[in-house]
């Protein structure tokens, strides 16, 4: 199969939130965005992927448990502890980890869709 493009759609009941929150706060720039009776989507930059916005999702209060939402966004950053101070200065909490083999933080978007930063160093070791 000879895919040119492979994202991921993501439903939510907090629309505009999650787009200030993914376009504002995590500063994903935003390839197109489309506002028209019935449709409102934005579709931001994920590294050679994208990620699609879209209405009509379930939000819960604080973060989703697996068996509400089995995945989780995460995003390798060169420094986990700069990277938590940038996000904290934008209102959002994190929980950070240290493992063995590297940094992880942990939080969610306005949906409660868990999310994580991890340290670039040691990725794929």
């Amino acid at each position: 199969m000879n895919f040119t493009k492979a994202g991921i759609i993501l439903f939510t009941h907090k629309y505009q939130e999650c787009v200030n929150f993914y376009g504002n706060v995590l500063g994903l720039e935003i390839l197109h965005k489309i506002d028209r009776e019935g449709e409102h989507l934005t579709t931001f930059s994920l590294g050679d992927t994208y990620l699609m916005v879209e209405m009509n999702g379930v939000s819960s209060e604080g973060v989703k448990t697996k068996d509400k939402c089995p995945t989780k966004f995460r995003f390798n950053v060169p420094d986990v502890e700069a990277t938590c101070n940038e996000l904290q200065s934008k209102g959002i909490t994190l929980r950070v980890i240290r493992h063995k083999w590297g940094t992880t933080a942990e939080f969610s978007d306005p949906d409660g869709n868990p999310c994580a930063l991890r340290s670039d160093k040691g990725f794929g070791d």
